[in-house]
């Protein structure tokens, strides 16, 4: 009979890194199989040398989503050539070809599984792979294999053969025929059939501990049959059915398992383990319950890597492979399989184009179809897992319980529902009185295309309700209704989901007003639903999640659901810790959708509740929630302004150390119109520059004025030298007063001047300047705060960036003065203030706080002149002392006191031919 044959791989002619052609000798749900390098030539060729000589009557090739080659060549050789083994001389012989699809009509989202049927007699086996199929997918141009199966017998099996039929056929004649043709290992007594064991399909759905198993268990039937314990094996067969979708549930799992960790979502990846291996213990212990687990059973062979398929001995040594059972002992099992395996034809992302024959290329080959098919649903049509990094799309399963699949009378797929069992009967009995036994039971069916019916008859039953019909009856019919709902959207297969959504839509916005029943039965079906489409929004695949985010947020649109208000205090509720990825990403993205549509005012959401929420989801551990929380901030700044600071902390230095509150500080400056970190150190730079410039143009007018002093003094001298009367030298001398007047000796023209104000003086000596800066002249200040002198034409930007109390004063947009940052908020609201005006238009006077003529001469006669500021302390009490002194003299200051005092920053000494320089201060001793 023709059984798998282990093989090893001689060679390839490459391979990219972590994709070696060894990995073929491994079937697993897990594998990934042998891809060639990069941007290769072709052919691609891999040499597979079988455990011995052999007659080959099947091969299974499983195809790579996209590297697809266009055509696979098939070689096979008795021993290798002399190009391996020199001495020999054996050459491989061409078996022919098969072409592969490309794949464009699933978008590149299937894998192909083709199986050829041939009879051709070797050990070695050569496939040779051309040209890939062009795809937006296979940039670097490769082609793969993700798993080869060879099945056939040994080479001198035939003989062996025909010694055991001739003694069957004398037994026969004898009337001694002490075997049934079943126990043979054959179905039907039929030599040629193909265990399903032994298919490629089993091995690549099948988790590796439970498909040994199932093995193991196989064995034993066949012996329990040849020892007419038939009780016995009835019960082995149903435990083999059984373990079957227990290793594919596990396979799967294994899959999501790998993905997790591939997009490195670590706690999917735990929740993945801890569910196999509470699923595989609840398994075997209900093997244990039946007496069917053993020590032997119990080992873990698989704990380790899945080893390669080459058995410890010969292929024809090994124990029979079990034969399936006859036809008619096989409705129980044929009633548990076919649903799912429709169901997974169905609704799986994962397709397997039908088997295709060689007949046409491949030769010699024998009847390429099976003449015995008594599988409903060939195993080469069965859809396989493609491990793919895609967006969470996962083979689509019904999540049954384990009282579920053990206590279910498992139905037929002739158009009928399998019955309920006990638990559904239970648990739905209030439904199943209301809708029927039959649609309730196409509801909790394990096909899916049942599922969806049911959910499509409900629909119609509703919408042709009478108007006329009781309320009580309508209210019953509502709350069934929503009890299959509940169940449908916890469905994973999406035309099941999709038709929940649409009946619930119906009832929501049909059934409740076209009867109009009250306010408490929509109340019903927004409460009884929308916690399940919450957590429907952290589902890994990623079309459901949208669908559920897209009708959460038309639900709480429908003007009967919105008044309600129910579907907003379910999103500002805080995120939990644990909480996955998704459903973070899904709550706060749906937050920012309807605060954009509802607004804050009568929607359920709140200034309060809303910031909240926000607030604390800037400390999530997730980018993208943190990001979007921050959008929802600004987006209520917008709107409320002075109101959301309330929840935030202060905006000062240490706050804004923190990335996130010094985007969302900016964005409210952005949002007032005021210059940000960056604009104001832009302008400060700007008007560094600006300060400069003017103090080397003043530089540079004071020294012309000093070169025309220069040149006054050469003329009054030259006039000295033209008198020549001696008598009227001292005449001559003292009309000549005048311009020794004007004669300042270059180096000592700035001596005894006030820089700021103009003021001359003798008594201004250095000790003297620096009692008249600090108490007497007319354009400086003192800082109450840090206890300097700056000029009062720059007080503000003191303030607001030189003064050691700095962090406590905020800029007013509207008056451009620094203010306490306790009293901005109220400053800001009363528009009690003065507005200024550009610089270019006017100055600004910090004390009065009055908008005056613009340039430097307007700063003097608005703080010195009489009409000018009448805050400016100090000059008051100058214009009293001026009033006191003689005619031509100026004002004395007095020289006690000076020795408390020192400069904090040295004025430039008249020597230096320096002017003032803006924002100079100074300090006290």
């Amino acid at each position: 009979m023709p059984h798998k044959i282990g093989f090893v791989v001689v060679s390839s002619s490459g391979h990219e890194d972590g994709f070696s052609a060894r990995e073929l000798m491994i079937h697993a749900p897990t594998v990934s199989g042998w891809r060639s390098p990069r941007f290769c030539q072709f052919p691609q060729e891999i040499v597979l040398q079988m455990v011995e000589r052999c007659r080959i009557r099947k091969l299974q090739l499983l195809a790579h989503q996209y590297m697809i080659a266009s055509k696979i060549e098939f070689y096979i050789s008795e021993s290798l050539p002399e190009y391996f083994v020199p001495y020999q001389g054996e050459r491989f012989r061409r078996l022919g070809y098969v072409s592969l699809c490309d794949n464009e009509k699933t978008g590149c989202k299937a894998r192909e599984l083709k199986s050829v049927y041939v009879d051709a007699v070797g050990q070695f086996l050569k496939l040779i792979f051309h040209q890939n199929h062009v795809n937006k997918y296979n940039i670097y141009n490769q082609v793969a294999l993700v798993a080869i199966n060879i099945i056939g017998d040994p080479a001198d099996f035939s003989d062996e053969s025909n010694i055991t039929s001739r003694e069957k056929l004398l037994d026969h004649y004898l009337g001694q025929n002490t075997e049934d043709p079943a126990l043979e290992g054959t179905y039907a007594g039929k030599p040629d059939y193909i265990s399903p064991l032994d298919d490629l399909a089993f091995d690549m759905y099948q988790d590796p501990e439970v498909a040994q198993i199932i093995r193991k268990l196989d064995e034993r039937k066949r012996e329990a049959v040849q020892k007419e314990r038939y009780d016995y094996a009835k019960k082995l067969k149903q435990a083999i059915a059984d373990l079957q979708k227990v290793g594919e549930r596990l396979g799967r799992y294994e899959v999501e398992k790998r993905c997790a960790v591939e997009k490195e979502d670590y706690d999917l990846a735990k929740e993945k383990k801890q569910q196999m291996e509470q699923y595989r213990a609840e398994v075997y212990a209900q093997l244990e319950l039946h007496s069917l687990m053993d020590a032997e059973l119990m080992r873990r062979p698989f704990d380790l890597p899945p080893q390669p398929l080459v058995p410890s001995g010969s292929p024809r040594h090994r124990k029979p492979v079990p034969s399936l059972p006859q036809l008619e002992e096989r409705g129980t099992e044929n009633r548990f399989a076919e649903p799912f395996l429709q169901e997974k034809a169905s609704s799986c992302s994962v397709t397997i184009s039908p088997q295709h024959s060689l007949a046409d290329q491949l030769l010699p080959a024998t009847d390429p179809h099976p003449k015995i098919n008594v599988e409903p649903l060939p195993y080469d049509e069965r859809p396989l897992p493609a491990i793919r990094k895609q967006q969470g799309e996962a083979l689509a399963e019904p999540e049954m319980s384990d009282a579920d699949t053990g206590d279910a009378q498992r139905g037929g797929v002739s158009g009928e529902p399998e019955p309920l069992t006990e638990k559904a009967l239970r648990e739905a009995s209030t439904a199943i009185e209301v809708l029927g036994e039959t649609l309730v039971a196409g509801a909790y069916s394990k096909v899916w295309s049942y599922r969806e019916d049911a959910l499509l008859t409900l629909y119609q039953k509703l919408m042709e309700m009478p108007v006329g019909t009781p309320k009580e009856d309508l209210k019953n019919t509502l709350r069934a209704s929503i009890f299959v709902i509940r169940k449908a959207i916890k469905d994973i297969v999406s035309p099941v989901f999709q038709a929940s959504l649409k009946l619930l839509k119906m009832i929501i916005t049909q059934y409740i007003p076209k009867h109009r029943l009250s306010k408490l039965e929509t109340t019903h079906c927004v409460e009884r639903t929308v916690p399940l489409l919450l957590s429907r929004t952290g589902d890994s695949s990623a079309r459901l999640r949208i669908m559920a985010l897209n009708f959460i947020q038309e639900m709480a649109l429908f003007k009967e659901v919105k008044c309600l208000q129910i579907i907003p205090s379910y999103l500002v509720q805080p995120l939990k810790a644990n909480s996955s990825v998704h459903l973070a990403m899904s709550q706060v993205d749906l937050l920012a959708r309807l605060l954009k549509d509802l607004g804050t005012r009568s929607s359920g959401l709140t200034v309060e509740n809303v910031m909240k929420f926000s607030v604390s989801a800037l400390e999530h551990r997730v980018y993208e929630v943190r990001e979007t929380a921050v959008r929802i901030i600004l987006d209520m700044y917008k709107q409320h302004q002075t109101f959301i600071l309330e929840y935030l902390p202060p905006d000062d230095s240490n706050t804004r150390k923190n990335v996130l509150y010094k985007t969302i500080f900016e964005g409210f400056a952005k949002i007032d119109g005021r210059p940000t970190d960056a604009e104001i150190r832009a302008q400060k730079k700007a008007a560094t520059e600006e300060a400069e410039k003017q103090r080397k143009e003043e530089i540079k007018a004071l020294q012309e004025q000093l070169a025309a002093l220069k040149e006054i003094q050469a003329e009054v001298q030259e006039k000295e030298s033209d008198a020549v009367k001696p008598k009227n030298q001292d005449a001559q001398g003292r009309r000549a007063a005048p311009p020794e007047a004007l004669e300042v000796p270059d180096n000592h023209y700035l001596d005894n001047l006030c820089i700021f104000c103009g003021e001359r003086s003798e008594s201004f000596t250095e000790e003297g300047l620096d009692l008249h800066y600090w108490k007497h002249c007319l354009m400086l200040a003192r800082c109450d705060h840090c206890k300097q002198v700056v000029e009062i034409s720059s007080l503000t930007e003191h303030l607001l960036t030189e003064c050691d109390k700095k962090d406590r004063f905020g800029k007013c947009y509207r008056c451009s003065e620094a203010v306490l940052k306790e009293e901005l908020p109220r400053h800001i609201k009363i528009k009690d203030c003065n507005p200024a005006k550009s610089e270019k238009l006017a100055n600004r006077c910090p004390l009065c706080h009055e908008n005056f003529t613009p340039g430097e001469e307007a700063w003097k006669a608005h703080l010195m002149g009489a009409a000018g500021c009448t805050m400016n302390l100090r000059k008051t009490h100058v214009l009293q002392k001026a009033q006191a002194l003689q005619p031509g003299k100026g004002p004395a200051v007095a020289k006690s006191g000076t020795s408390g005092w020192k400069v904090g920053s040295k004025i430039p000494t008249p020597r230096g031919g320096l002017s003032k320089s803006s924002g100079r201060t100074y300090t006290k001793r």
